[in-house]
Order: structure tokens, then sequence, then C-alpha cells
């Protein structure tokens, strides 16, 4: 445990201490700064007062987001699997 790293990261006025692998350090902090990005937006954007609402509208935005790409994926990889069946019915019918 001794390559892991001692950081702070700062989120709506709270500062929070972490213990990290190395290879964390940059999406934590990418996210951390994300957030913040967001929190400002909300409060420009809407009268709120409360910073905990402030968050659980963050932590629903990146949810949804999170939610949507694996709806997308799922979709994807469904349409890749319909075109790998046909590309494979017309090799077999070739191949017979």
């Amino acid at each position: 445990m001794s390559n892991q790293l001692k950081i702070k990261i700062s989120i709506a006025d709270r500062v929070y201490p972490m213990t990290i692998l190395p290879g964390q350090e940059e999406g934590l902090r990418k996210a951390a700064k994300k957030i913040e990005g967001m929190i400002k937006q909300f409060e420009q954007s809407y009268a709120v007062r409360d910073k905990q609402d402030v968050l659980a509208m963050c932590a629903l935005q990146f949810a949804a987001q999170t939610e949507q790409k694996t709806i997308d994926n799922s979709s994807e990889v469904l349409l890749a699997e319909d075109k790998l069946k046909a590309l494979n019915d017309l090799l077999q019918k070739h191949l017979v």
C-alpha cells in the first residue's frame, strides 16, 4: 500500500481527503472539476439555496448520463449482432 497517494479533493466548498492509487488521480481531479462546473451552472440557472440540492441535481445528471450511455451501447450491440448474423447468413448461403 506504499504506492498510494494522499490527495484532497474540493467539492461544494468542502475538502475531502482521499487515499488513492496513482492511476486514479487524474480521473478524480477531472470529475471534481466537472462537478464544480456543474454546481456553478445549476446555481446560476436555478434559485438553489442549499448545496445538498445542487449536489443531488449533479448526481442525478451524472447517473442519467451513465444510464443513457448504457442504453445507447446496448442498442449498438444489438444492431452489430443483427448485422453480423445477416452477414453470417449471407456467407453460409455462398459457401453451401
